[in-house]
């Protein structure tokens, strides 16, 4: 169970890790004097990143949710309520990496 975790946490903060690498504005991709970036796709890369991270995320959320209230029906109110708290919390820093990635 705890190796689990400890994947989980390393797998989120490596995406946190590429996302802010993907969207930054490297100083040496801009053109010396219109100050726009070279490279064009790279919020779009972010953003697709983002969204698959995110939806992979949810998707084993709720494949565990599921299956731990498939195995102990009793405890179903609490496993849902978390499922729904871990949810949002996860869409709520996809919001704020989308936020981050938008082109300017």
């Amino acid at each position: 169970m705890m190796r689990s975790v400890y994947s989980l946490r390393s797998l989120s903060v490596l995406a946190a890790v590429v996302v802010t690498l993907v969207c930054a504005d490297v100083a040496s991709a801009q053109e010396a004097g219109g100050g726009t970036t070279l490279i064009e796709f790279t919020p779009y890369i972010g953003i697709a990143l983002t969204v698959i991270g995110s939806a992979f995320g949810i998707s084993r959320l709720a494949a565990s949710a599921y299956e731990s209230m498939s195995r102990q029906p009793e405890v179903a109110g609490s496993v849902q309520t978390a499922m729904i708290i871990a949810a949002a919390l996860i869409e709520g820093f996809t919001f704020y990496a989308l936020f981050l990635c938008t082109p300017s």
